[in-house]
């Protein structure tokens, strides 16, 4: 919001290195993570990890730059970018995917678009009208 005409930004959050947090984090705001996380952390802008960073839980973001350590479930709106020093295991959803060379992620990817994800919805949706359909008609 704009107060006497000056504009408000979201706030850039950081956990520091050598501080570790144990909780759930919510923010409208870009957030960074030098330390350690256990716990999910959710946010309206983008994540960064850094290398000296590690998250053990959820992340749900707009835009993410791991250059550290993750176990967790993935989801990100936008771009996910995995930097040469990543180290990520679990479950990853998002639109765009960037790995540079050296990163190191185990587990599964789905890459989806909303284009994509409303068509599936509605196939899903015009299969159990079809289904029900043949159901009634016998």
């Amino acid at each position: 919001m704009a107060k006497n005409g000056i504009i408000e930004t979201p706030a850039v959050n950081m956990i520091g290195k050598g501080t570790s947090i144990k909780g759930d984090i919510r923010s409208d705001g870009d957030f960074r993570v030098d330390g350690i996380l256990h716990g999910s952390i959710q946010s309206n802008g983008k994540i960064v990890v850094g290398i000296s960073g590690s998250i053990e839980g959820d992340i749900s973001c707009q835009n993410a730059d791991i250059s550290g350590t993750v176990k967790a479930v993935i989801k990100v709106k936008e771009l996910l970018s995995l930097k040469s020093t990543s180290r990520v295991a679990g479950e990853i959803n998002t639109n765009k995917l960037a790995i540079e060379p050296g990163a190191k992620f185990s587990g599964t990817c789905k890459m989806e678009d909303e284009i994509l994800r409303k068509i599936q919805e509605e196939n899903k949706q015009h299969g159990a009208v079809v289904r029900e359909k043949e159901k009634i008609a016998g």
